[in-house]
């Protein structure tokens, strides 16, 4: 008869385990499954298993082609089921050609007459999902805010930060889900970076992978009016709750989708960029109204001067920019008070409220 053995934290059972295992079991006619208990799961990854150890060898055990479950126990990173695979001498030790502790392991099986066998990357059955992205997707939020740029835009694209820049956004409501979206798509309300959050994927990775900045992410995971530093990646500067703004602020839908990816490496005026972050960010620290209204038509003088369309002015309005950094998308309005906000969104159903939105 011929052993096999695999070893892993299997954590959170999903069909690449399965299908990893049937391999394994094509090598011989007996298959030991070996996972790392609890306390050693903790002292190689600072982390409680998803599953207390009886639970998880239970479902191990039950699978058709598993035959033995045993639990690791060993101190060494990488070789936790070191005491049981020297007790059990298998034939087979198969792994998977990413693992990380081959060099190891395979220096155990030398020493044991142990064949070690490199499991190629067949086709998956089913879309590969690992357990860190099985947990995101436990730990994803059912909704979440969009968000509304008055100054500071670009800076957050690692490639064209400074040292000494500051970003400014605002989480608005009403939120969206996967399920409703109140919103047109390709807005520049942050859309992208709102859909992986709730995905369950890596908000800000996911931004960037794109070519884009960061500030999408931080600020829809963050909530509240925020200041953000300019940099690699986020680093929150100050927030405020955002109640200042509340009944100010408005949408109006270009007509056009705008795409952000496209227009990273379009000339700009950088310097005036930052001039308007530093001023958004003394508004926000001081709460005024009539300073963030300079500060977003500094922004908005960047956009005409990088060759957008000039916008029709919306009545009432102290100041008004597009939102994002593409061509088309919504343009965020900023009123002075309630009752011209309201008024303007009243006589033009094109004109949508926004709010202010921050977790308590």
């Amino acid at each position: 008869m011929v052993r096999v053995f695999v070893s892993g934290c299997y954590d959170l059972l999903h069909a690449g385990h399965l299908q990893f295992f049937d391999e394994a079991r094509a090598l011989g006619d007996h298959l030991t499954v070996s996972f790392a208990n609890e306390g050693i799961l903790w002292s190689h990854k600072t982390r409680r298993p998803s599953l207390p150890d009886d639970h998880k060898a239970a479902l191990l055990a039950a699978l058709p082609m598993v035959d033995q479950v045993v639990s690791g126990d060993g101190e060494v990173q990488g070789l936790d089921f070191e005491p049981i695979f020297r007790k059990l001498r298998p034939d087979v030790l198969a792994v998977t050609e990413d693992d990380r502790y081959g060099d190891i392991k395979r220096a155990l099986c030398d020493e044991i007459a142990c064949r070690y066998v490199i499991l190629p990357k067949t086709p998956p059955q089913i879309e590969p999902i690992s357990t860190t992205e099985i947990v995101q997707r436990i730990a994803a939020p059912r909704e979440v805010p969009l968000r509304i740029d008055f100054a500071g835009g670009w800076l957050d694209v690692p490639k064209h930060s400074r040292r000494g820049g500051f970003i400014v956004n605002c989480a608005i409501s009403p939120k969206v889900s996967l399920h409703d979206w109140p919103y047109e798509k390709k807005a520049g309300l942050g859309g992208s970076g709102a859909w992986a959050l709730l995905e369950g994927r890596d908000s800000v990775e996911a931004e960037l992978n794109l070519g884009v900045g960061w500030q999408d992410p931080a600020v829809i995971r963050e909530t509240g009016i925020c200041v953000w530093k300019s940099g690699q990646r986020p680093q929150l500067d100050f927030k405020r709750d955002g109640s200042f703004l509340d009944g100010l602020m408005a949408l109006v839908w270009t007509g056009s989708q705008h795409d952000t990816p496209g227009s990273v490496d379009l000339e700009r005026d950088y310097d005036l960029i930052e001039a308007a972050g530093a001023k958004a960010r003394q508004a926000v620290m001081e709460e005024s109204v009539e300073m963030l209204a300079e500060a977003v038509e500094m922004s908005y003088q960047v956009q005409l001067k990088e060759g957008m369309n000039e916008l029709s002015r919306v009545e009432g309005a102290l100041a008004q920019k597009y939102c994002g950094g593409g061509h088309g998308g919504y343009v965020a309005v900023l009123f002075a008070t309630r009752e011209l906000r309201d008024a303007a969104v009243e006589i033009n159903e094109e004109i949508l409220s926004a709010e202010p939105w921050c977790e308590s």
